[in-house]
């Protein structure tokens, strides 16, 4: 993924963060850190981007985030369990007012029964604020899965920021 393709959508949430005094935290599994060089390109980042986690073994969910084994063991890592206790996860570890967490099937090999490639797993959580998850189901091979959950968690966060 090319972090130009987004640029516009970071410029957007960075003007929404600093209007507010806020900072975010991304914690992700299936895109790797692509959330996090996406913030980080634009100048200024700093200012709003306070830290990113890439947690994509379950032992690293658990290290890292806190999220539980057993809600692992139990939901599987592409979950609305799991993706929730990332991103609050990322909160209690990061001084942050929102959070972002992604989970995800991108293929080409992955896919389970009821969990197709394309499947993901996007929550955003708000410090003090609880947290709220989205299912997504993308099209198209790897690289496209893992664009597409970029630019909609951008636009989830940026949903938030705005919304105060």
């Amino acid at each position: 993924m090319d972090v130009s393709e987004v640029e516009p959508l970071v410029v957007s949430l960075a003007q929404a963060l600093r209007g507010r005094g806020w900072r975010i935290a991304a914690a992700e599994s299936c895109t790797g850190g692509l959330i996090a060089a996406a913030c980080t390109a634009v100048a200024g980042s700093s200012d709003w981007f306070e830290r990113g986690f890439v947690t994509y073994s379950n032992e690293a969910k658990a290290e890292m985030l806190g999220v539980a084994p057993a809600l692992i063991a139990t939901h599987g890592a592409v979950s609305e369990p799991v993706a929730c206790a990332m991103a609050l996860g990322a909160l209690a570890h990061a001084h942050a007012e929102l959070s972002v967490a992604v989970t995800g099937i991108a293929g080409p090999g992955g896919a389970v029964p009821g969990k197709p490639v394309g499947t993901v797993w996007l929550a955003v959580g708000r410090a003090g604020g609880g947290v709220e998850a989205t299912l997504l189901q993308l099209g198209g091979d790897r690289r496209s899965v893992r664009a597409q959950t970029v630019h909609a968690a951008l636009q989830r966060l940026l949903q938030a920021a705005q919304a105060g």
